[in-house]
């Protein structure tokens, strides 16, 4: 064993992890890469198989980026756990009116909690990803803190924010200093095969990203209930096609024609009414957030300014969190921000340090 120590890595099969691996070898420690198995036993036997960063077809990239940096490979199999936490979350969630974010989910419970566990168990130092962003220890405030990668186009602190600080300090992400364009001249450099590998858009368990399709064949068509439009005035306008296929914010796909654009501006569970309205109406100032978790410190006791990112492609807004008594945090924004959607993540800011975030409850 090297003197820095062993880390287990996340090999996807693609560029980022690929060199992940590469810089980390190179930086002294002792590597070894490992592919977290999430596919179901059915589709190891057809070629069609699910993409995405941690699918069937990925294992052969990755195995071969691991010959050719010289070093151990395994897969894990996390399917079970996977199917849990991730799966049956993410089809509970739209069932309930809510659009979940299963990629912070897999963050939390696959990748930095059962993940680490395992590395952990097998004598590892560290587990790590190719994640972009930057985690170090803080002298000053004698705590890890996570901050935004040097490309901010690529950052992805928004599906982070649920780091603990133990987890923290066995956490390793080698490619928050440097910029995409770097990456991928480094993987050519090196003669790895995935130097110009396409990067996964789409939900790695979602084929063809046909959402409804998925959770149809999961809980049975009966569960998309068609139902009621209402516009805020609380007129009926039309006819829905059962919940799960709508998100706060949608304009496509509601088959109305009232003679100006509509939008959806809420989800009505208990009435299985889908309410729509002009764009004005989906902007909204304030919401609560519940299960949050913080970075910077271990619980927010005062109001605090910040910049919130209330999706992952929504820029950070000015605004103040206030601690509620159960637990849930308020967010007051500057500005009214558009389709506030619950399910999804909200994050804070200071600058390029992620604060902490939560999961939206409801916009108000």
């Amino acid at each position: 064993m090297t003197a820095k120590g062993t880390v287990v890595v996340g090999m996807s099969g693609g560029v980022d992890s690929s060199v992940a691996a590469y810089l980390l070898k190179e930086q002294g420690y002792n590597v070894i890469g490992v592919t977290m198995q999430i596919w179901s036993p059915q589709q190891e036997d057809t070629e069609e198989n699910v993409g995405g960063c941690c699918s069937l077809s990925a294992v052969g990239d990755a195995r071969r980026v691991a010959d050719k940096l010289d070093i151990p490979y395994y897969v894990m199999n996390f399917r079970d756990l996977f199917e849990s936490e991730v799966i049956d979350y993410f089809t509970s969630e739209y069932l309930q009116g809510r659009t979940p974010n299963p990629c912070i989910a897999c963050n939390k419970k696959i990748k930095f909690e059962g993940f680490l566990t395992k590395a952990r168990a097998l004598g590892a130092d560290y587990v790590a990803t190719g994640h972009y962003a930057q985690l170090y220890f803080d002298a000053n405030r004698q705590r890890y803190v996570l901050k935004k990668a040097k490309d901010r186009a690529k950052d992805q602190t928004y599906a982070l924010y649920n780091f603990t600080q133990e987890q923290m300090a066995h956490t390793l992400l080698p490619l928050g200093g440097y910029e995409k364009s770097e990456i991928r001249q480094i993987a050519a450099s090196i003669g790895l095969r995935v130097a110009n590998k396409p990067d996964s858009q789409e939900i790695c368990f979602v084929p063809d990203n046909d959402y409804k399709k998925f959770i149809e064949e999961r809980v049975g068509a009966e569960k998309f209930k068609s139902g009621p439009i209402y516009d805020t005035e609380g007129n009926r306008v039309g006819t829905h096609e059962g919940l799960p296929n709508y998100t706060v914010g949608q304009r496509k796909g509601l088959g109305l024609a009232l003679g100006y654009p509509v939008y959806v501006v809420r989800l009505d569970v208990e009435n299985n009414a889908l309410i729509v309205g002009r764009d004005n109406e989906v902007f909204q100032k304030n919401l609560i957030a519940k299960d949050n978790n913080f970075i910077l410190f271990d619980k927010l006791t005062e109001e605090m300014e910040v910049e919130a990112k209330i999706r992952y492609s929504a820029p950070p807004a000015p605004g103040v969190i206030k601690p509620l008594e159960n637990g849930e945090v308020l967010v007051e924004f500057k500005e009214p921000q558009r389709a506030i959607t619950p399910g999804q993540a909200v994050v804070f800011y200071q600058d390029d340090y992620v604060v902490g975030g939560g999961t939206i409850v409801k916009g108000f």
